[in-house]
């Protein structure tokens, strides 16, 4: 939220004025801002969790009914997220302190319905260059509603038969309803955002069609829907499934079944998704492994928090060794305890392998959610990836190694929050828009 609101937003200034004047703070609007992305935390050389250090003032404010604040925060974001009802629900949390979601949610369309009659839908411009974006999950939206706010003719391609993109494929029902992205999605269209679902781009039309098309630019932004292969034995086994399926399947309207006793391999975010999402399609026992420390868990502390407050177990510094079978279907895991050592490349502790420590756990259904990756098999050979197989751009332009092909989000990031996806859409957003005004097409 700093990149999106600068000046209206800072942390590090807030976190003093607490210290300072905290009752100053009580009647900020900047105390609601907080995405809760947990950024702040993991950079920390103190590991303060600034979100509920906010938080805790936030129900200060809550209690005294001083809730002015949070309206005028409701304003900035409903300024700056094109889908401020799920991002309120998946990022900003202001249930956490005490005050009424829907409420909260009402106030938003009520703030952008009045400015829809304030003011007209822009209408596109006849001698304005036409733009493609491929993927409508938070970074295509970001970028199809900026750009059409200023006139251009922007067609959102969707591969799945809904849009949404990560925003509809992983992300819980209990934390971000169905009905409630349908109605932000609805009102992006209402103001002339134009989207194709169940369109694959680099199969049913390749990047050469969109530009016979007309398209004198285009936007990649298809997240990172990959789920990446855990190299085990026993990975094919009946019973093993990818933590990205399952959540899809459980977020779709397929009947999705689950297992007494449930192992969640992973740390990450969608780890801890899948395990509460496993709870509550009923199974009895869920358990998270993980082989490192609680300090290391790549997942938000809070979403942490409240799985095992519903009542998710996790066992750390553990790793798996192999699944085990019989009949072809899982029976139990084998694990083997570690330890921590010196740094490896992502600057965490490396997971030592204590010998001897292994051990079973008997269980019907495994879980792999050991990290998410781009798909890039749709892009043309002349986009350059990473190694760590995210799609190269310029980190200035983010354009790509493809003249007029720009990128953003998780496809160049690797996964990150919803509001770090928002911000390179409007960073590419505006290079877009440059890049044409060089072209004379806007």
């Amino acid at each position: 939220m700093a990149e999106l609101l600068k000046e209206d937003y800072n942390p590090r200034n807030l976190l003093e004025k607490i210290f300072l004047n905290p009752n100053q703070v009580l009647t900020s609007e900047e105390l609601w801002l907080c995405a809760w992305c947990y950024n702040c935390y993991k950079h920390c050389p103190q590991a303060l969790r600034i979100p509920e250090i906010l938080n805790f003032f936030r129900v200060i404010a809550t209690e005294q009914g001083d809730i002015e604040s949070f309206e005028s925060a409701l304003r900035k974001i409903v300024d700056v997220v094109p889908f401020p009802l799920a991002a309120m629900l998946v990022c900003f949390h202001p249930e956490r302190a005490g005050l009424n979601m829907e409420k909260a949610l009402e106030k938003i369309n009520e703030m952008r319905h009045k400015a829809l009659k304030k003011g007209k839908k822009q209408k596109t411009k006849s001698d304005m260059a036409k733009v493609a974006v491929v993927g409508s999950g938070p970074a295509g939206l970001t970028v199809a509603y900026e750009l059409v706010q200023k006139g251009f003719e922007v067609l959102v391609f969707e591969a799945f038969p809904e849009p949404g993109g990560m925003l509809k494929k992983c992300i819980p029902e209990h934390r971000l309803p169905k009905r409630v992205l349908a109605e932000d999605i609805r009102y992006l269209q209402s103001l002339g955002v134009e989207i194709k679902t169940g369109v694959r781009i680099g199969k049913d039309l390749s990047f050469k069609d969109l530009q016979k098309n007309g398209y004198k630019a285009i936007f990649i932004g298809v997240g990172a829907d990959k789920s990446q292969k855990l190299k085990i034995e026993g990975g094919d086994l009946n019973g093993v499934v990818h933590a990205l399926d399952f959540l899809w399947h459980a977020n779709s309207d397929e009947k999705t079944e689950v297992r007494k006793d449930v192992v969640v391999i992973g740390g990450g975010n969608v780890a801890v998704d899948s395990s509460r999402t496993a709870l509550k399609l009923g199974a009895e026992k869920v358990t998270i492994f993980y082989r490192r420390s609680k300090d290391e868990m790549p997942a938000n502390p809070w979403e942490i928090k409240e799985a095992e407050e519903e009542g998710v177990k996790i066992e750390f510094l553990v790793a798996p060794k192999r699944i085990l079978g019989e009949d072809g279907t899982v029976s139990a895991v084998e694990f083997v305890r570690v330890q921590l050592g010196e740094l490896d490349e992502s600057g965490r502790k490396k997971p030592i392998v204590i010998e001897g420590s292994e051990f079973v756990w008997k269980t019907g259904m495994v879980i792999l959610a050991t990290g998410e990756t781009p798909n890039l098999e749709f892009l043309p050979s002349e986009i350059e990836r990473n190694d760590d197989s995210t799609v190269w751009v310029n980190p200035i332009t983010m354009e790509t190694t493809l003249s007029g092909v720009f990128a953003g989000g998780d496809v160049t990031t690797g996964p990150a929050s919803v509001i770090e996806a928002v911000c390179a859409g409007k960073r590419a957003a505006e290079s877009i828009e440059n890049y044409l005004k060089s072209l004379g097409s806007a």
